[in-house]
């Protein structure tokens, strides 16, 4: 089957979490996938979402005007899936989250792409105190500026096989006999990463109307009941401690300090004050606001999902279900 004269759609951030799915889908779906990314040698492992030839790592910064055109070129779709939970030498989130998504949208314009999907979050708001929040909002109002017709989806928290949420905090089960909870409290609405994607390709194809969608999964629930949730899943009994606020802020605030004074060298990969400022906002779909249905999706509930990645974090990993089930014999 020849790909040749088959719709390119450039994917920027397309091996990312959210990207690799949407990469998978567009390929399913028979187009030409453009994964645009800052380091394509280490992106090669999306060629096989595809058939041969179908799926290109293609280098493309999104702070640079050149290569982001170069990305577009000829391309009938483009979705943007890059975005940054914390800051690291040139990746602000002013540069990544508002500026990027203003050039990706403004070239495509420039260059006659048909369509344009942009991965935003739940909670973008001008007005917000997180500097990610406000950034997120005005990445939207760039997109929309240039591009009107834009379909932009904002996720609650994004769940998965590869996801640094649930992952992140069963691999700190393995360590520690307690769980930190920052904001137990705060409300989410988890999803599903491939319903995220399969919403992108709806906005790819044009089966979604332009506009913005709030993407939330069937279950709301607190930080608190989400860990516990975890913890259910991968057989473990560990003590949920919620943080204060007024701690966790302290905490970020010093973390973030050490990395400044150390150019970066020291990476703050536990908790941002930014982050803590998130964490106090409930993450949640708005009233009112599109979303799955509008779609016609019908979104997967946690369970089902949770069990086929995070079993190897049990005591016994991929064996944990053979001993149980030993057990039941004696």
């Amino acid at each position: 089957m020849s790909h040749d004269n088959a719709r390119i759609v450039t994917i920027f951030g397309g091996s990312g979490f959210v990207g690799r799915y949407i990469t998978q889908q567009m390929a399913r779906e028979g187009w030409r996938v453009r994964v645009a990314v800052r380091r394509p040698e280490q992106a090669g492992f999306v060629r096989a979402y595809g058939v041969v030839g179908q799926i290109e790592p293609w280098l493309a910064n999104i702070r640079d005007d050149a290569s982001v055109a170069a990305a577009l070129a000829g391309a009938e779709a483009v979705v943007n899936c890059v975005g940054i939970l914390a800051e690291g030498g040139k990746q602000t989130f002013e540069a990544v989250q508002s500026g990027g998504a203003a050039r990706i949208a403004r070239l495509a314009a420039e260059a006659g792409v048909a369509r344009m999907v942009h991965i935003s979050a739940i909670g973008a708001d001008p007005d917000s105190d997180s500097a990610y929040a406000r950034t997120k909002a005005a990445g939207e109002a760039a997109v929309l500026e240039h591009f009107p017709a834009a379909v932009i989806l904002r996720p609650s928290i994004i769940f998965g096989v590869e996801d640094s949420f649930f992952n992140r905090f069963a691999a700190m089960t393995r360590l520690s006999p307690v769980v930190p909870v920052v904001g137990p409290d705060t409300r989410f609405q988890p999803v599903w990463v491939e319903d995220v994607a399969r919403a992108a390709a709806m906005g790819v194809t044009g089966e979604a109307g332009p506009g913005i969608y709030e993407l939330g999964g069937p279950e709301i629930e607190s930080f608190r009941a989400l860990m516990k949730r975890m913890l259910g899943h991968i057989r473990r009994s560990r003590i949920v401690l919620p943080m204060p606020f007024w701690y966790a802020r302290l905490m970020g605030a010093v973390l973030d300090g050490l990395q400044r004074l150390s150019l970066g060298l020291l990476t703050n990969g536990l908790i941002t004050r930014d982050q803590v400022l998130n964490l106090s906002r409930d993450n949640v779909v708005s009233e009112g606001a599109r979303g799955f249905a509008e779609l016609g999706i019908q979104p997967a509930a946690m369970d089902g999902i949770l069990e086929t990645y995070l079993f190897r974090y049990r005591p016994g990993g991929q064996y944990a279900a053979i001993k149980e089930s030993a057990r039941g014999l004696r």
